[in-house]
């Protein structure tokens, strides 16, 4: 029997559902934060019990926050999270925003990848469905031997990259045949990163009946104690925001920093975007826009938090025009982004 039979006998002869042993694929897997299934009170408990019992996302013992969480917090805020998510909820897909915006995401990847004949692209949730376990056994049933992590977050936090990366490996320690992994790192001062936000921002800027006097780099914040102890979220914001204002030629006055989304008594990083707002319209500027860059997609603290509550909140305190730029999402420039980076990330692998 030639070496071939014999390869061709074995490979036959494995269990449904394994792939064989000289299987070579990659697989690209681009990671967000989660979604509920739905804005009811079960399918949002659900995803807050989920979130909110992640140790990266509250630091505290178990014993001082489970009875918080479990007697407080899962009582009263599914319902106010689910009319939130009610407000932006894509209805004819019966999904999240964030949800839409990551699946197309992956589609547009897949065709962008076309060249590669050994890679395939999927994307899978921390937080909820699809969730990153049963992207990752549909990877490895596949046939992939090796996994690109896309972490789709900018700048690096615990509270985000290192969850997704951790909540993989977990996964992957429950599959015997594991594969190699890969994860992208933090791309924050990306030239292709930065390049992508100008020209979104300037587009949307002509789009406007108005000239914006300051423009709020708005990032979802952490717990101030988080930064202390060594994350380096702050300062990755930080300079993405410096290279943006020199890549569009402006000063610290016409560009800012702020923080949102902050939940719970501690101290968040500040300044705070909610605040930010009201004392600029209370100081007499009457035209905002805000960018959210840490966000790859637009979701809930987006276009609910950042479109309808801060808006309201400026408009309320005295100022008069305000726009809110959307994420880079699926556009031309967002997916340059990622299809650069998982180009580069994939080099000696595809």
């Amino acid at each position: 029997m030639t070496i071939a039979t014999q390869a061709a006998a074995s490979k036959d002869q494995l269990p449904a559902g394994r792939p064989p042993v000289n299987a070579a694929k990659v697989g690209v897997m681009l990671l967000n934060l989660g979604t509920p299934d739905g804005t009811d009170f079960w399918p949002m408990w659900r995803y807050l019990r989920e979130f909110l019992s992640d140790p990266r996302i509250i630091e505290l013992n178990k014993a001082i926050w489970y009875p918080i969480l479990y007697g407080l917090v899962l009582t009263t805020r599914p319902q106010k999270s689910g009319a939130n998510y009610a407000r932006i909820w894509n209805r004819e897909k019966n999904e999240s925003p964030l949800h839409t915006f990551t699946r197309a995401q992956a589609e547009k990847l897949k065709p962008a990848l076309d060249d590669l004949q050994n890679v395939t692209v999927d994307w899978a949730m921390r937080y909820g469905n699809p969730s990153t376990a049963s992207v990752a056994e549909r990877l490895v049933a596949e046939g992939c031997d090796r996994i690109l992590a896309f972490p789709l977050y900018p700048q690096y936090s615990a509270t985000t990259t290192a969850t997704a990366n951790d909540q993989l490996f977990r996964a992957l320690a429950k599959i015997r045949r594991a594969p190699a992994v890969r994860t992208v790192p933090p791309y924050y001062a990306e030239p292709v990163y930065i390049e992508a936000l100008a020209a979104s921002i300037e587009r949307h800027l002509a789009s406007l009946d108005f000239e914006p006097e300051v423009v709020i780099t708005s990032y979802h914040g952490i717990p101030k104690p988080y930064s202390d102890k060594g994350d380096p979220y702050r300062a990755h914001c930080l300079e993405t925001t410096r290279l943006l204002r020199g890549k569009l030629g402006w000063d610290e006055k016409k560009m800012i920093v702020t923080f949102q989304s902050r939940f719970g008594a501690q101290e968040w990083l500040q300044p705070y975007t909610d605040k930010t707002v009201e004392r600029l319209a209370k100081e007499g500027i009457r035209r905002i826009a805000i960018v959210n860059p840490g966000f790859s997609v637009d979701c809930i603290e987006t276009l609910d938090e950042i479109g309808r509550e801060v808006r309201d909140e400026f408009l309320h305190a005295g100022g008069e025009k305000f726009a809110h730029i959307p994420c880079l999402n699926d556009s031309p420039e967002g997916m340059n982004v990622i299809e650069t980076l998982v180009r580069r990330e994939l080099v000696g692998w595809a």
